[in-house]
């Protein structure tokens, strides 16, 4: 007799785990490329001495995997339209650089190169000539809100800074 209410039990159990809605999937692609490097200024250096030889420009991407912001624009990157761009204007670096906002932030002394004395937040996206200079000082602290940014706006802002 105890054995019909626990089938019950276990029957309605199964099927509310079934009827439970999934997470709606991100309006946007998804990448986590922020990993923590042993030299991230050198890779900056290396992708500066190729935007020279190439007569492209640095794509700086400071964020972290934590964040969907960051998670967002680098998935964005990541896809074909997008990584076609990169090819043929850019050189691409990602940095992570921790929690900035809390104070536990991770190579800042990256930023405050290109003149960024403060993070805000995450990510930034600075785009760099091949001599140094910050093309987007304006801008670069600006992209917190990259996953709610459509993808034409993200790809017409990095046709119009690639120069």
């Amino acid at each position: 007799m105890h054995r019909t209410p626990l089938l019950l039990l276990a029957s309605l159990s199964l099927a509310a785990c079934a009827t439970v809605p999934e997470a709606a999937a991100p309006a946007h692609p998804e990448a986590r490329p922020y990993a923590v490097t042993k030299n991230p200024m050198g890779e900056v250096d290396a992708a500066l001495a190729r935007a020279s030889e190439r007569g492209t420009r640095l794509l700086l991407v400071m964020g972290g995997n934590w964040c969907h912001d960051s998670r967002a624009l680098a998935g964005w990157l990541e896809t074909p339209r997008f990584a076609e761009l990169v090819e043929r204007r850019y050189e691409l670096v990602y940095v992570n650089v921790g929690l900035p906002q809390t104070g536990d932030g991770h190579n800042l002394d990256i930023a405050q190169r290109f003149g960024l004395d403060e993070l805000p937040g995450t990510p930034n996206l600075l785009v760099v000539t091949a001599d140094g200079t910050l093309v987007n000082a304006d801008t670069a602290t600006t992209w917190r809100n990259a996953a709610s940014r459509s993808e034409d706006a993200i790809y017409e802002e990095l046709v119009g800074l690639a120069g």
